[in-house]
C-alpha cells in the first residue's frame, strides 16, 4: 500500500479515448488520484460528477484529476457521454496501478467475498509525493473536501 510521504508509483493507462496518460504528464502539478469500483454505478456517478462539477476549480488550483477503475475505454467512454463528465478517466483492466498503490483488495457482497476496487483518492503533490489519503471513501461530499485540501 502506498502511504502519505512516499513517492507515487508511475503509471500510464489509455483513457476513454485509448489515449495513453502517464502520471509523469503533468511536472509540477498536484494530482488528485482516485480510484473506483465501477462506471455508471451510484456511488461512483456520485463521486464522478462531483468531480467533474469542481474540474475548473481544481484546475485554477493547479490539480488534474484522474480516475481509475478496470473498467474498459469503451466504458469509460459512454460513462463520460451519459453524464457529461470533464474529469479524466483511465482504463486499469488488468488492476495493475491498482495493486502498486494497494487498492485491489478483499472484499464482501452479499456474502461472497472477492477482490475488487476499493474506493481510495490520494492527493500527489508536484513533487510527485503522496500528500495526502483517503481512505475510505463516502461519495457524497467528497469532490469538495478534496478541493479544500488542495488549495491548503
Amino acid at each position: 500500500m502506498a502511504s502519505e510521504g512516499d513517492k507515487a508509483p508511475g503509471f500510464t493507462l489509455p483513457d476513454k479515448d485509448g489515449k495513453e496518460v502517464s502520471l509523469g504528464d503533468f511536472p509540477g502539478k498536484m494530482i488528485v488520484l482516485y480510484f473506483y469500483p465501477k462506471d455508471d454505478t451510484p456511488g461512483c456517478t456520485m463521486e464522478a460528477n462531483g468531480f467533474t462539477k469542481l474540474n475548473d476549480e481544481f484546475a485554477k488550483a493547479g490539480a488534474v484529476v484522474l480516475g481509475i477503475s478496470k473498467d474498459s475505454c469503451e466504458s469509460h467512454m459512454k460513462f463520460s457521454r451519459k453524464y457529461g463528465l470533464s474529469v479524466i478517466l483511465l482504463s486499469d483492466a488488468d488492476a495493475s496501478v491498482q495493486k502498486k498503490y494497494g487498492v485491489w483488495r478483499p472484499k464482501k457482497f452479499l456474502g461472497k467475498e472477492f477482490l475488487g476496487t476499493a474506493r481510495v483518492t490520494f492527493l500527489i503533490g508536484g513533487d510527485g509525493r503522496i500528500k495526502r489519503i483517503w481512505d475510505p471513501v463516502k461519495p457524497e461530499g467528497h469532490a469538495q473536501e478534496v478541493l479544500e485540501a488542495v488549495r491548503k
